[in-house]
């Protein structure tokens, strides 16, 4: 069961094309698990494009028709180079059994699995659109935990295996949450199984203790 969903504000950015690159990924990684936040998406689509038909018709600049045209008749650009293969394809770290990376990914690089705390794991995923936030992937182990923290913007958690208690409520697999300024957690991996998901920040965390604040600085997060 999946408990934990975008709001129709971020479901509504991503179909008008609104949402940054990073909050768009994991949105979409989302929708690939969550068949009611999809149905969701195509009512909100459907009412959108009825919306449009409704509207009242707007005039255009005089020289729009002129200007079309013009571009029409320019010459094509010349096609880019085509790129040199690579002799072998960049492996992605691996993942626990019966995990993989999503679909939405695909095209994105994602570096090597780095230590960032006793059982506790991250990868960087490239997002070369944003310039505001990063994506990481987090591998933790059970009953490890994060620093108590908060943001200085926000912050994005998509879950892919296990599941982490963060005194607000329980996310587990599929679950999507979206947290501030205003919200101050630590999330704690629950007995069981290790702990994959997704976390875009917007901004950087503000770690609690000094220990944990130099580990979040030195990986920058």
């Amino acid at each position: 069961m999946i408990n934990h969903h975008p709001t129709d504000d971020f479901l509504l950015a991503l179909a008008a094309g609104r949402l940054a690159a990073g909050p768009a990924l994991l949105v979409s990684v989302h929708l690939e698990s969550c068949v009611a936040c999809r149905e969701r998406l195509h009512a909100l689509q459907a009412v959108g494009g009825a919306l449009l038909e409704q509207a009242a018709p707007e005039l255009l600049a005089p020289e729009a028709l002129a200007r079309t045209l013009e571009r029409i008749d320019m010459p094509a650009p010349a096609a880019p180079a085509a790129p040199v293969a690579a002799a072998t394809a960049t492996p992605r770290p691996s993942l626990p059994a019966g995990t993989s990376w999503p679909a939405s990914l695909r095209g994105c690089a994602i570096s090597d699995w780095h230590w960032m705390g006793p059982g506790m794991r991250y990868a960087r995923i490239a997002l070369p659109q944003e310039k505001d936030g990063t994506l990481w992937a987090l591998q933790i182990a059970p009953g490890r935990s994060l620093a108590r923290h908060t943001h200085t913007g926000l912050e994005l958690t998509q879950v892919l295996r296990g599941a982490f208690d963060d005194g607000r409520s329980v996310f587990g697999p599929g679950d999507f949450d979206a947290t501030d300024s205003d919200v101050r957690h630590q999330p704690v991996v629950q007995e069981g199984t290790q702990c994959v998901c997704l976390a875009y920040v917007e901004g950087n965390l503000r770690f609690e203790g000094r220990i944990a604040g130099l580990i979040g600085g030195w990986i920058g997060m």
